[in-house]
């Protein structure tokens, strides 16, 4: 049975096209992207269904999208909307609304991030049980990060930051430094933001994590953005 104290939240948007993915257009176009976003929704809540160490929520945009996302979700997840502002605001009502719901130790990620090792989710979780005020993140490939969580919130590290650009985790350890609040780090991993992680999803197709990608990989594929030609 999953943990009470324990929340798993997913961002997720309806797969419409011109709402996702829209750094990765080009290459693609506004339906390619949402094609591309689509699969990357069906793999990761496919694959997040064999974590257990957490109740699963799914915060989906826009308002009227849950029925779009819980046609892909199913039943294994928990659907509450996401509130409306920038994506600081988004995921600071994430963790607010998951402690009014009785949860302590809240780990968020987008929906876009490739099969994630669920030893990370693991490892997140556990640094969070201490008593002490904590936040744990992954950081990403593209200097952001794909993994955020708190055993409080911490509103300092949402309000007025600039977002989408790759100083965001540097930016963001320097204000828990700030504040002088206690973080740790996760294994780097990535996201799909730019046409050059394709190539890195790619590599993961030789790997045991190549099941846990295949839709979105052969959805690259039809897209015209294969395994690179010496493979």
């Amino acid at each position: 049975m999953p943990t009470r104290v324990n929340a798993l939240a997913v961002l997720a948007k309806a797969p419409v096209a011109g709402a996702v993915k829209t750094r990765l257009v080009p290459p693609l176009t506004s339906a390619q992207a949402a094609e591309l976003y689509r699969a990357l929704l069906l793999d990761q809540f496919s694959h997040l269904r064999n974590f257990h160490g957490a109740e699963r929520y799914v915060f989906y945009a826009p308002a009227d999208g849950e029925n779009q996302v819980r046609d892909l979700a199913g039943a294994d997840y928990a659907y509450l909307a996401q509130s409306d502002g920038d994506l600081g605001v988004r995921m600071h009502q994430v963790f607010t609304r998951l402690t009014d719901l009785g949860h302590r130790n809240i780990v968020l990620i987008g929906a876009d991030v490739p099969a994630l090792p669920l030893p990370i989710l693991d490892q997140a979780f556990a640094s969070l049980a201490g008593a002490a005020p904590r936040v744990v993140l992954g950081p990403s490939r593209d200097g952001g990060y794909y993994l955020l969580g708190m055993n409080r919130p911490t509103p300092e590290i949402f309000a007025g930051m600039s977002w989408s650009h790759e100083r965001v985790l540097a930016d963001t350890t320097t204000r828990l430094d700030g504040i002088g609040l206690t973080y740790g780090l996760l294994p780097t991993w990535f996201d799909i933001d730019r046409a050059e992680d394709f190539q890195h999803m790619w590599t993961l197709a030789k790997t045991d994590s190549a099941r846990l990608l295949s839709r979105s990989l052969h959805c690259l594929k039809d897209l015209g953005f294969g395994p690179p030609s010496n493979e």
